[in-house]
């Protein structure tokens, strides 16, 4: 019994306030009251209420929304609810995860805590249930392809629930953006279907205008041998890379090349010897772009590390050693320069394929998606490791399905310019598969099953262990010991455990076998899985996400196809390179497209900078700002670094880290 004083804060998006009126609920521990429906929201403001309630309530539990709709439903987009009366003890903090609510035909409840400790007495137990239940008939796993993780439900955005789509900000952004390189690539591509390239040169007609420092420093050396090993190690994908431990079985050297055995041999016993692997895309069926034949090879480069940090390729094998057939033709940097450069470029093209396929869209968007889809079916917004995740699974869900449905679908952007198209992608996905082991996704055991963690020059190295180590000393096991006081505690929680089995058995489709756990037994495992979770949806990501428009750019170092087979001589001019790459059409295509995806997002949060208030709690709140700090003082720390580089490594640098995966 007594007054009640109520706040309600809508958000500042667009079309953020709703014109329908919203009914609430108060539910303390010995009753609940209906207060009607007493609320218009209104966009960027602020609604405050008093109401009297003659029924005694005890200590304030939840607070239920309702919103109804009249002829037409408008979404709302609630930022917050905050209560103060009796039983608050003060003004209990409701947040509500910046939701939409929107009717249906019977409406929607909503229910947000003031608080998530334990809950001995089931108080919430019942309104956990019920949310979990709604949300798994709303965030239903889906299927795309034989043999590969699963995907939310739905074949395009509009399948998707509502709190997971774009906002104005971001919807606008993306579709005026997307339709503006389409009317260029339309104009300008029509006419490229009528020109060719005659010389590597005339690939400057589709270099970018809006190109970055980097960019242009790949055009100008984009022959050297210094340019092309490092990209192994901080290009746009390098996740390949590993120190060798032996020379590979598939490296078959004549009699007359005993002299690069023995270096090759010198190179191992000193540790300096590594190689890039790309046996996966052998036998992967190419695909055909306007009735012509593509090609895809299956490369094997041997590298060594110079003392001054350089890595510098040794030898190229363009494809795997063949039952009856000649040893494959070895490329060697003392060969003809023209033969040395095919080489190199079929190596570009094939690093194309596995970065885009395996590193970028599997191991970054897909495992993204499942993390948010099972959390989302398996974690109240109670739950406090539902509230350390949210932020990181803003617009992922919308972007992969824009992905799926245009970029790797049938008729879309691979199959209609890129070499494994039509099947060869998917084909690279499913293989791929096998790769996505547990240890993979953790950069210190990572790379130090690559035999990275030494070599100085890995400036990916470097950056990734230093994120992850804040994220998760500074971060994830502060925040976990709030909530967490013992390893009983982590076991002793229903609703973490399946949420662990969700990811492991059901999304990644059984992963326990490559080393996914299926339950969390300690504080020290739950802070890992954690951690795990957060780099990929951030780091990972951004450490193969923002390199596209810097090495692809220029189409030779990054060729999304080739058009000719794998030379089987060293008789090579320049007309047979421009012959294997891609045509002027395809080419203005691939730049489009990596423009459009590279640049700089607009709509940006960056990791940890989320505005949203999800713990009410003063101990998180200060657990996140020390995070930010520690971000803050790594950022100056890389900057500082970057500023005595001939070649700054910027993509893990924490203010160029987004929060989720949202391009």
């Amino acid at each position: 019994m007594g007054k009640y004083r109520i706040r309600v804060a809508t958000g500042d998006s667009l079309l953020a306030g709703s014109s329908n009126l919203v009914q609430l609920w108060l539910v303390g521990e010995h009753g609940e009251k209906d207060l009607g429906k007493i609320l218009r929201p209104i966009r960027t403001r602020e609604v405050q209420l008093e109401v009297e309630v003659s029924l005694y309530l005890g200590r304030l539990l939840l607070v239920k929304l309702r919103k109804h709709k009249s002829l037409v439903g408008f979404d709302w987009f609630c930022k917050w609810i905050a209560v103060q009366g009796p039983g608050t003890q003060g003004e209990a903090f409701f947040p509500c995860y910046q939701e939409r609510w929107r009717e249906r035909e019977k409406g929607k409840d909503g229910a947000e805590g003031p608080r998530t400790k334990d809950d001995p007495q089931n108080q919430f137990k019942k309104h956990r249930e019920q949310e979990l239940e709604e949300r798994r008939k709303v965030y239903r796993w889906g299927f795309w392809k034989e043999g590969l993780i699963l995907p939310i439900a739905g074949n395009s955005q509009w399948d998707l629930p509502r709190n997971e789509r774009f906002l104005e900000d971001k919807d606008l952004d993306f579709s005026l953006s997307l339709a503006k390189v389409l009317k260029d690539l339309a104009l300008k591509g029509t006419l490229d279907l009528t020109n060719s390239v005659r010389r590597l040169e005339d690939f400057s007609k589709v270099f970018p205008r809006g190109k970055t420092p980097l960019a242009e420093r790949v055009r100008n050396s984009w022959k050297d041998d210094a340019l092309f090993g490092y990209q192994f190690l901080n290009g746009a994908n390098p996740m390949l890379l590993r120190r060798s431990t032996s020379l590979p079985s598939r490296l078959v050297l004549p009699p007359e090349m005993e002299d690069l055995k023995t270096q090759l041999e010198k190179e191992l016993q000193t540790g300096s010897l590594f190689e890039a692997d790309f046996s996966l895309l052998d036998g992967v069926k190419p695909n055909v772009i306007i009735f012509k034949q593509q090609y895809v090879a299956a490369p094997l480069v041997m590298l060594k590390l110079q003392p001054d940090g350089r890595l510098l390729p040794m030898v190229i094998q363009l494809q795997p050693p063949r039952n009856g057939c000649p040893p494959p033709v070895l490329f060697l940097p003392s060969d003809p320069p023209m033969a040395w450069l095919l080489a190199k470029t079929w190596v570009r093209s094939s690093d194309f394929q596995l970065h885009q396929l395996q590193s970028h869209l599997l191991r970054g968007h897909l495992i993204a998606e499942v993390i948010s889809v099972a959390t989302m079916r398996s974690l109240p917004s109670l739950h406090p490791i539902y509230k350390l995740l949210i932020p990181h699974f803003r617009y992922t869900m919308e972007i992969n399905v824009l992905a799926r449905s245009n970029l790797v679908s049938e008729w879309g952007i691979f199959d209609l310019v890129v070499s494994t198209g039509n099947g060869g992608h998917v084909d690279i996905l499913q293989r791929a598969i096998a790769g996505l082991t547990y240890r993979s996704f953790c950069p210190p055991d990572d790379l130090a099953d690559r035999g990275l963690l030494d070599v100085k020059s890995s400036l990916y190295g470097q950056d990734a262990l230093r994120l992850w180590g804040a994220i998760s000393r500074r971060y994830v096991e502060k925040m976990v010991s709030l909530f967490y006081k013992s390893d009983g505690a982590v076991k002793d929680d229903p609703e973490l455990q399946a949420w662990c089995r969700e990811i492991t058995e059901t999304g990644l489709q059984g992963a326990q076998d490559r080393g996914f756990p299926i339950s969390l037994e300690s504080r020290a495992q739950l802070c890992h899985f954690i951690t795990t979770c957060i780099f990929t949806c951030t780091g990972q990501h951004a450490s193969t996400h923002h390199g596209q428009l810097d090495w692809y750019s220029w189409i030779p170092n990054g060729p999304c196809t080739m058009r000719k087979p794998p030379p089987i001589s060293k008789d090579v001019t320049e007309k047979d390179i421009v012959d294997a790459l891609p045509g002027l059409h395809q080419a203005r295509t691939q730049k489009t497209f990596i423009k459009f995806l590279g640049r700089r997002q607009p709509v940006m949060v960056a990791l940890g900078q989320h505005k949203e208030n999800y713990f009410s709690d003063p101990g998180p709140q200060a657990v996140l700002k020390q995070f930010q700090e520690e971000l803050a003082a790594l950022d100056k720390e890389i900057e500082v670094r970057n500023a005595g580089l001939d070649l700054p490594y910027e993509y893990l640098r924490p203010s160029m880290v987004e929060n989720s995966v949202t391009i």
